[in-house]
């Protein structure tokens, strides 16, 4: 490795650090100031926010944000480098632009292929902490409302069996409006009515009242069987019938694709969140890559207004990824789009966009 590239790697990594760690650190401190009240009045206390949920917190919004901070390093030490006539000088010795980007793309490579790891492997632990600690915690009161009120359920728990549930209820476990049916190939053979229902964790069964059960024969009339209580098992409980909100993010990535998979079998209506989930993990680390390269592009070349300037259009482009991201991922959770389009659709535009900023100053 040559002396220029030990140079530039060196800058850029230490730039990215520094402006990483700093924003890491204001968004702690300013979230944690507005947590306090929070933090205290539902039961806990400081030193375990900040060691239960602060670090898994810092992991998460590193991560999440890690493409957005290189490409502001970038820019940054670019911009410093240029105003200082040290790209004209390289380039005025015979230094194309092609070689310029080497040490650039190998920071870029390196810090997409950690983010490649983190994301699938060891962010999803984190996130199993940090989320724990959030809903035990720190969820404010309407979104705490809107996550225990009661839902309905209706899944297809195995390729003949089917299982309906008119509202179930996260925090007292109970519900109404139970229904269960079995099928030979598409012969109902039996089913089960219950006005209420309780699950019980202990023995991991569904505790039914006033409840009948019917079953159907070929040959002769159907038999009828009804009573006041029963305790009955099913081969899914009712976490695996209606998942927690957060619960792709607490999964590594063979989990979430088994998992997908499951999920796809019962017909359940949130598989476009738990495939953006999925597929994010692997677009992100992607865009530290064409960020770095586009940031390359835009502020290798001095212009009049400095670090200013550049700075200023790189937190401007930051903010069109971040919303373009954003509100792809909710057209994709409504069915407008598919969630392998919407988790690399911010990449694709912004790939292009790169491409033709970065042959464009090569040839300059």
């Amino acid at each position: 490795m040559k002396i220029l590239d030990k140079y530039i790697i060196k800058n850029f990594v230490g730039t990215f650090v520094f402006m990483t760690s700093l924003l890491a650190l204001i968004v702690i401190v300013i979230d944690l100031s507005q947590k306090v009240g929070k933090i205290q009045d539902n039961g806990s206390t400081i030193f375990a926010a900040l060691t239960e949920y602060y670090p898994f917190y810092l992991l998460w919004i590193v991560n999440t944000y890690l493409p957005i901070g290189v490409f502001i390093s970038a820019i940054y030490f670019t911009s410093r480098i240029t105003n200082n006539t040290e790209v004209v000088a390289m380039t005025s010795g015979g230094m194309s632009f092609l070689r310029l980007t080497r040490p650039y793309l190998i920071v870029a490579l390196a810090i997409g292929s950690l983010s490649f790891v983190v994301n699938h492997y060891y962010l999803p632990k984190a996130n199993e902490h940090k989320n724990e600690y959030f809903y035990n915690y720190l969820q404010r009161s309407s979104r705490e409302r809107e996550y225990f009120k009661g839902r309905p359920i209706s899944s297809q728990i195995s390729p003949n069996e089917y299982l309906f549930i008119h509202n179930y209820n996260r925090r007292t476990k109970n519900g109404n409006g139970f229904l269960y049916q079995k099928f030979d190939s598409t012969r109902m053979v039996y089913s089960m009515r219950a006005n209420d229902l309780l699950w019980s964790e202990e023995d991991s069964t569904y505790v039914l009242t006033n409840y009948y059960e019917r079953f159907m024969w070929k040959d002769k009339p159907d038999s009828l069987i009804s009573g006041n209580r029963i305790s009955q098992k099913f081969q899914v409980t009712p976490d695996d019938l209606l998942p927690e909100g957060y619960v792709a993010e607490n999964m590594n990535s063979f989990e979430l694709m088994n998992f997908i998979n499951r999920e796809k079998f019962k017909g359940s209506a949130s598989i476009s969140v738990y495939l953006n989930e999925l597929y994010q993990r692997t677009s992100m680390p992607f865009s530290s890559i064409i960020l770095t390269l586009l940031a390359l592009s835009l502020s290798s070349r001095k212009k009049r207004g400095g670090i200013g300037l550049n700075l200023a259009l790189g937190i401007f482009i930051a903010f069109i990824y971040i919303f373009g991201n954003e509100a792809s991922k909710v057209f994709s959770s409504v069915g407008d789009i598919s969630p392998l389009l919407a988790t690399w659709l911010s990449n694709i535009i912004f790939g292009v966009i790169t491409i033709i900023l970065y042959i464009r100053r090569a040839l300059d």
